[in-house]
């Protein structure tokens, strides 16, 4: 499980959530500070692949939910 595909993976997710985590504390929007969230606990625990499909798939639910004003 700890190959060196997972442990870039986790370190460039992990970035990346930590980001939206902060980024979303700092402006009180819940959509990013959860997305963020999900993507820095997500980075720890699951495959390279799923990863960074679950990745993926929160940072443009973050955007879509964003840009509809929620």
């Amino acid at each position: 499980m700890w190959s060196e595909s997972f442990l870039w993976a986790s370190v460039f997710w992990g970035a990346i959530g930590s980001g939206y985590l902060i980024y979303g504390w700092r402006q009180k929007s819940m959509i990013p500070f959860i997305a963020g969230l999900i993507m820095s606990t997500v980075a720890c625990f699951v495959p390279a692949l799923p990863m960074t499909l679950i990745c993926l798939i929160s940072i443009v639910g973050a955007w879509w939910l964003i840009r509809e004003g929620y």
